[in-house]
């Protein structure tokens, strides 16, 4: 069993069954409008998957259901076996351990990158402290070990409305980081990124894989083929998976070439 699989066990998320999300016949509609359409999905224990597809294709609605956003109108979607997470609120969905990232960063501008640091664990309560309470030598160090990994370290005490703007959607991944989060959802991380922060963001989540699930959905190809590797990528269109497989199979496919990449 890998760490995250023995985490995830710790945690009470029973995933027997291998994957940590599964989303079975999902269908969310809207005045008789279908935005999403019996999707089917899972996600396994480590994954990092990426989901592509042209606008209005379901993305940010399947990511609204997994999160509780969004109620679906039917199917059913878990967290591992035992989280139903059609019927729990977001909040709930948060505390069980996904964590979602908007593609605007939302930081505090006037606080330093380690007090964002400090507040996002201070926000998770299973830690419990005050958020007047002292740092424990251990709290400390994670923060320290984040801000390494988040390529922050040596800014931590700069203001965070100072950052720019790639630098801002490393430390909102940080801030989910410091939740110690089972599933991270990914909503477009390089939009708005330079070339090198785009390549240094790649890099990070190929330092995640495997020490949490992750969903990422994206539409800079380049991106997406640096971080899929041999992965798994999921195509939604009208709401429902066109195509799914390795990149190259993907860019392959006759269908998502018409109705996404293009000649």
């Amino acid at each position: 069993m890998n760490t995250l699989a023995s985490a995830v066990k710790r945690e009470g998320l029973d995933t027997t069954h291998g994957a940590i999300l599964y989303l079975n016949d999902i269908t969310v509609s809207f005045d008789g409008f279908k935005a999403i359409n019996k999707l089917n999905l899972d996600i396994s224990v480590g994954e990092l998957r990426c989901i592509i597809g042209p606008n209005g294709a379901g993305k940010t609605t399947m990511m609204d259901v997994i999160t509780g956003k969004t109620r679906p109108t039917s199917g059913t979607a878990f967290f591992g076996q035992n989280y139903d997470l059609a019927t729990m609120t977001e909040y709930e969905i948060a505390h069980a351990g996904i964590g979602r990232k908007f593609q605007r960063p939302t930081v505090f501008e006037q606080h330093t990158v380690f007090e964002n640091l400090e507040l996002a664990m201070k926000m998770d309560k299973r830690v419990r402290p005050t958020l007047f309470a002292r740092l424990t030598s251990e709290q400390e160090g994670k923060i320290d070990a984040i801000l390494r990994q988040i390529r922050l370290n040596g800014s931590e005490h700069r203001l965070a409305g100072l950052l720019s703007h790639g630098q801002k959607q490393w430390l909102e991944i940080g801030m989910l980081l410091m939740q110690e989060p089972q599933l991270i959802l990914l909503d477009e991380p390089v939009a708005g990124m330079s070339d090198a922060e785009t390549a240094r963001t790649a890099e990070l989540l190929n330092e995640l894989r495997g020490k949490h699930s992750i969903m990422v959905v994206e539409h800079d190809m380049g991106f997406v083929t640096e971080i899929a590797q041999q992965g798994k990528v999921t195509v939604l269109h009208e709401g429902s998976v066109l195509a799914e497989g390795r990149m190259d199979q993907v860019q392959a496919d006759e269908r998502v070439i018409d109705v996404y990449l293009g000649r």
